[in-house]
């Protein structure tokens, strides 16, 4: 593991600079999920919409599962290389001619297509989010919250998106939503383009590489935990959805649960990221402990979920989740703060990220499962997922502490060599 110095942006314009820029960024975040109806509604509207059946939701949820990985590998490589401010504005414009294509497409193939060019950008800006965030901000305590704020924005963002899409959708149309989602990107795009400085990446950033980063054994075994983790958490957009159709509720009660799951975000987010980081400038706790018990209570919260078949015990379930999407994000923002070395955050958070993706990818084994073992296989499936999330933190924790003790020895940051 490396130590990280954040980057010193010179040509930053003096009315905004660090704290500005950041709260910009993770307001624009929130924004932008909330307006995120593409992927919340992707499963709805190739159900409902156009006719296809669990099996083809499946199918096309895991397409855009596959864009989002291939997405987040070159919006890391984008924003260390080209600066944030470049990758944002062009990934936020190619997102909004994703959604607009998604409104006019009915056929599965035309589905498939749009789904993986809507996969490889909807998350794109997170890389860049990231990177611009660890830059500003000199502290590991004072990164990990801001961090740990920029999930908590996506988390409401998801949430604000279900609870109001549902109910747009139900008067409007699925259309409508994809629409408004283009426009949403569009303004990201405007607001990263004026607000983030142009900045040349140094010259030593141009030879690292993923197979470098890739070297960090933390930052595999974190990737292992993320996934699986992950698994879990995504169950909110993509198993409740599948779980809710097949028992014939509508969107207005996939709405209701997302609304459930906002209220307690809202709620809980501020004390628990307190009680979790602290107010000084070191991190209160150590990241795996609390990573394991993000991972066991998000385990919890869509096993409950699995056999639920009414409006009010979806809700509760989702409301469940809520204190390990915390925990998670507060684990994976001192993950970021602390590991990623100068000029790598982008590829850092790009590759977990990627792990996201690959979490995003179950929904067509769900269906599956779900049509041939029912809720039971399914609830055994999603809550082996959360115990290899929390098994994977052992060795995260072991491979943590040898980064650390070689560090107090000799200071250093990712070289060449050790992708050797």
């Amino acid at each position: 593991m490396a130590t990280h110095a954040p980057a010193t942006i010179t040509t930053a314009p003096a009315a905004r600079t660090t704290q500005s820029i950041v709260w910009i960024l993770i307001a624009s975040s929130l924004a932008v999920k909330a307006g995120g109806f593409a992927w919340d509604f992707l499963s709805y509207y190739v159900a409902d919409g156009t006719g296809h059946g669990t099996t083809a939701v499946g199918a096309v949820l895991t397409v855009f599962g596959i864009g989002w990985c291939l997405g987040q590998a070159g919006a890391g490589a984008l924003t260390d290389r080209a600066g944030q401010r470049t990758a944002l504005t062009t990934l936020m414009i190619l997102s909004a001619l994703a959604c607009f294509a998604l409104a006019l497409v009915q056929s599965l193939p035309a589905l498939f297509a749009v789904s993986l060019c809507l996969g490889m950008t909807m998350e794109a800006h997170r890389p860049a989010v990231s990177a611009a965030i660890n830059d500003a901000i000199p502290t590991q305590a004072g990164r990990t919250r801001a961090q740990a704020w920029l999930y908590w924005s996506a988390n409401v963002g998801i949430a604000i998106c279900g609870g109001a899409g549902g109910y747009v959708a139900h008067h409007h149309g699925y259309r409508a939503l994809f629409l408004v989602n283009g426009l949403v990107c569009l303004g990201f795009a405007y607001v990263a383009h004026r607000t983030l400085p142009t900045r040349p990446p140094a010259a030593d950033q141009q030879a690292l590489t993923y197979r470098q980063v890739l070297a960090d054994p933390a930052l595999r075994w974190m990737t292992v935990a993320a996934v699986f983790t992950m698994v879990c958490a995504w169950g909110l957009v993509s198993v409740l959805p599948l779980l809710m159709t097949a028992d014939q509720l509508p969107p207005t009660a996939y709405g209701t649960a997302m609304i459930a799951n906002t209220v307690v975000v809202l709620l809980l987010t501020p004390p628990m990221t307190r009680l979790l980081v602290g107010r000084g400038e070191q991190l209160k706790y150590p990241l795996v402990p609390i990573l394991a018990a993000g991972s066991a209570i998000l385990g919890l919260g869509i096993t409950v979920a699995a056999f639920q078949h009414t409006t009010l015990g979806y809700s509760v379930a989702a409301a469940i989740l809520v204190p390990g999407e915390i925990c998670y994000s507060v684990a994976i923002g001192a993950f970021l703060s602390t590991a990623a070395p100068e000029g790598a955050t982008g590829r850092y958070q790009a590759v977990l990220s990627a792990a996201q993706a690959v979490a995003s990818l179950p929904p067509l084994g769900i269906a599956l499962a779900l049509d041939a073992g029912g809720r039971t296989l399914v609830a055994v499936l999603l809550g082996v997922c959360a115990l290899a999330a929390v098994l994977a933190c052992r060795p995260l924790a072991r491979s943590m502490r040898r980064a650390n003790a070689s560090l107090q020895a000799t200071p250093r940051t990712l070289t060449s060599q050790e992708a050797q």
